[in-house]
């Protein structure tokens, strides 16, 4: 367990919910989110599972793309959970290609951190 990795996804988890309660705009909620879930996530996958920095961001940014498919296919709504907000929330409930652009650009971001990172030490 990488100790580091599990604060920063809290310190992100944190600034979700705060988007997601209290932002409401059309840049930063539906496309900074989207951006931030991806380094969440990534940093939560990182602090619980051992493997390598490519690995792990591939299968984030493919989970994010497949919730997004799962958008698409409005998922909330063949699951009957249109009106459980937290359903709604968490899922969503519209697909965008500027999400998926969204996520990507999240990846790219964890990339160049991470190869920041490894070129230093």
């Amino acid at each position: 367990m990488k100790k580091r990795y599990l604060l920063f996804a809290l310190i992100l988890f944190i600034i979700e919910v705060i988007i997601a309660l209290y932002v409401r705009d059309s840049i930063i909620r539906p496309y900074g989110g989207d951006f931030l879930v991806v380094i969440f996530l990534y940093c939560l996958l990182r602090g619980i599972w051992n493997q390598d920095v490519v690995v792990s961001l591939v299968c984030v940014v493919l989970f994010a793309y497949l919730v997004e498919l799962l958008q698409y296919l409005n998922i909330v709504d063949l699951l009957g959970l249109s009106s459980n907000r937290f359903a709604v929330i968490v899922i969503g409930t519209g697909f965008s290609w500027l999400d998926i652009l969204a996520y990507t650009l999240g990846g790219v971001f964890i990339y160049v951190v991470e190869k920041g990172r490894t070129l230093r030490s």
